[in-house]
């Protein structure tokens, strides 16, 4: 069963809430953080990306450049930007995006669930990556930004949550630049804390990381690396939990992940066209946007038209949890098959762009000469997620897109 608990947090003052937060650190690179920082200096992007303090073309893994994290996260401190909750509370993160909300529970989630199989995963982590953010919780002390957790759906939970927010002003109300609204409120009556952990311990199962598998990774294995540093540890230290906001599975909505491709792999369309029809369906739709709208339904652009692809069902297995996967699908049957593109994390041939950007962005790629074929994916859905992780099996690369990304800033929890 899953481990909560409470925290002090550490988070802005309610006039300061839309300028610290942040849009979180791995959906902008270097330069992209350093336009949008560069009339606030209370963004938070200047402790979770503290490279923008330095010149251009300075080492993002330097000394120096985590350095610059603690730094600035003291100075916020003493600035009054972030301030410490006086006790321990749980919170609720609720974002909406396009009239549709979903509310979300921030609390410390125990270290020995994620290394014990109770924090459930679907996607591979890469070394280098968690090492990046395990010197970040490191040097901070702190995890500065939360990770993106589902949990199964209660009930109860949702009627306490609903009483809060109906009953409660928020602490924080703002919309984001993106258009998304973000809305805070604290959990900090003891008897609700205690029942809402009650029922996590008792009576839901597993959480599911839905996004942010290498800031869980590395925040996990920050706290057994602080275990072995204290060996007379009891369990209830700080650093035996970490930051995360915690979903109710039937609120939230993958979107598409959809691929581009840089060439045909010398085929021509029409020989292309001709060796899809092996596997799939394939019916050509015109000038016109043409968006999947039900699973193991593909869409092509290539050539200025669109093509509606369906895959023939002698080509994937619904029992099978990866194979039923579209992804698997367009990976097997075209991508390997006709572009002899092996392996999605390496080959430089393929590119992917977040369905929220819409297909639009696909047919531009291709336009402007950048890429020569687009492929768009009907999107993921929940239980198919949720079936992978509790069966130990792994995505493919690029699979899930969650949106509204979650607002780095709105709290932070020390490991002290």
């Amino acid at each position: 069963m899953a481990v909560i608990k409470p925290f002090k947090g550490v988070r802005p003052p309610q006039n300061l809430a839309a300028k610290v937060a942040s849009r979180p650190y791995d959906v902008l690179n270097s330069e992209e953080a350093r336009i949008e920082a560069a009339n606030n200096p209370q963004s938070l992007l200047r402790i979770i990306k503290p490279e923008i303090e330095f010149p251009a073309g300075t080492d993002d893994h330097s000394d120096e450049v985590y350095d610059k994290a603690v730094e600035n996260l003291q100075m916020f401190q003493k600035e009054g930007w972030l301030v410490g909750d006086e006790k321990e509370c749980l919170y609720i993160y609720a974002q909406t995006m396009n009239g549709r909300t979903q509310y979300g529970l921030v609390a410390a989630a125990a270290v020995d669930d994620y290394l014990n199989g109770v924090i459930k995963k679907h996607e591979l982590t890469r070394p280098d990556k968690e090492e990046d953010r395990m010197k970040h919780v490191r040097n901070t002390n702190a995890n500065v930004e939360p990770v993106f957790f589902a949990y199964p759906a209660h009930q109860e939970i949702d009627q306490m949550v609903k009483m809060i927010v109906e009953t409660k002003v928020p602490e924080y109300n703002f919309v984001a630049d993106d258009g998304f609204g973000h809305h805070f409120w604290l959990i900090d009556e003891p008897l609700i804390i205690e029942k809402i952990v009650h029922i996590f311990k008792n009576e839901i199962p597993a959480t599911y990381v839905a996004d942010g598998h290498h800031r869980t990774a590395a925040a996990a294995l920050v706290g057994a690396e602080r275990r072995k540093e204290n060996p007379n540890y009891t369990g209830d230290e700080e650093f035996n939990y970490f930051l995360a906001v915690h979903f109710p599975d039937n609120q939230l909505q993958i979107i598409d992940y959809n691929r581009v491709v840089k060439d045909l792999n010398d085929l021509t369309v029409d020989e292309l066209i001709t060796k899809l029809g092996d596997d799939f369906e394939v019916t050509k739709v015109g000038s016109e946007i043409f968006k999947p709208k039900e699973l193991h339904t593909f869409s092509m652009y290539v050539e200025g038209n669109w093509y509606k692809l369906v895959a023939k069902a002698d080509g994937y297995n619904d029992n099978d949890p990866i194979g039923v996967l579209d992804v698997t699908i367009l990976s097997n049957k075209v991508l390997e098959k006709h572009f002899d593109i092996k392996d999605l994390r390496t080959d430089k041939r393929i590119d992917f762009v977040g369905g929220i950007r819409g297909l639009g962005e696909l047919s531009k790629r291709v336009d402007n000469g950048e890429m020569k074929v687009a492929f768009a994916l009907y999107p993921v859905s929940m239980k198919q997620l949720i079936d992978i992780a509790d069966t130990n099996n792994i995505m493919p690369p690029k699979t899930t897109w969650f949106e509204p990304k979650l607002r780095s800033g709105l709290v932070i929890h020390k490991l002290d």
